[in-house]
């Protein structure tokens, strides 16, 4: 390689090593305070407002419309405020991340979602910060984005979920890319949300989740039987 190139590849090296390094730190940890902030101002207006939830009962989705308005309103608040104290302290970062994104998709259904749409332009019209009368799941779509590295990355090393860790020793094995049960459980992580806001979208991927977690199984135990069968 000519040596000013190969300079040139060694210090692009360097710069990404460090980069990757940084990563594991400031991204989730910007992605926490401001999810955190969002959640919480959320939950405390909540708390300190009116319950609007029984004027839009019917338009939860199941099984949240047959439960009455004032114990989803709490439910509501509770979880944002709890989590978004989680997601300061990175504590259960993962599991409140995840609780966020389930809120997060039951108000789509509930108050951001288009009324009626019948193909992708008319659900485009309610990408939006401002109901337009198409609905305005901009918003919470971006939410339902950021956390997701949270839920799939975690809290990163200035957490106390990375300090508890180390303090137990805690370090499990990684899971290759192509490793079905890490994709079931992916499937299944966004399958359980989509249940709120498109159903058939959220079975989908719950049988894929199962057909991948059986395919899992299968390649785990088949070294055993090879073994058995030599």
């Amino acid at each position: 390689m000519n040596p000013i190139l190969a300079r040139c590849a060694n210090t692009w090296s360097r710069l990404v090593a460090r980069l990757d390094g940084a990563g594991k730190t400031l991204p989730p940890f910007v992605l926490r305070l401001i999810m955190g902030w969002e959640f919480w101002e959320s939950g405390l207006e909540k708390l300190h407002g009116e319950n609007w939830f029984a004027d839009i009962q019917q338009r939860f989705p199941f099984p949240f419309d047959q439960l009455p308005a004032g114990f989803s309103w709490t439910l509501s608040t509770w979880t944002e405020i709890l989590g978004a104290l989680l997601l300061w302290l990175g504590l259960g970062t993962r599991v409140a991340a995840f609780a966020l994104l389930f809120v997060t998709f039951v108000a789509t259904a509930a108050v951001h979602w288009p009324d009626m749409w019948s193909m992708w332009s008319d659900l485009a019209k309610g990408y939006a910060i401002k109901d337009m009368g198409h609905g305005n799941f901009k918003l919470p779509l971006l939410f339902a984005v950021m956390l997701l590295p949270l839920i799939f990355g975690g809290a990163g090393k200035f957490s106390l979920d990375h300090w508890l860790s180390r303090l137990v020793g805690a370090n499990g094995p990684r899971a290759a890319i192509d490793d079905p049960l890490a994709w079931s459980l992916a499937a299944a992580v966004l399958g359980v949300p989509f249940l709120m806001l498109l159903p058939t979208f959220g079975i989908a991927l719950l049988v894929l989740a199962l057909l991948l977690a059986i395919a899992g199984r299968r390649r785990a135990v088949a070294p055993e039987g090879a073994l058995r069968t030599s």
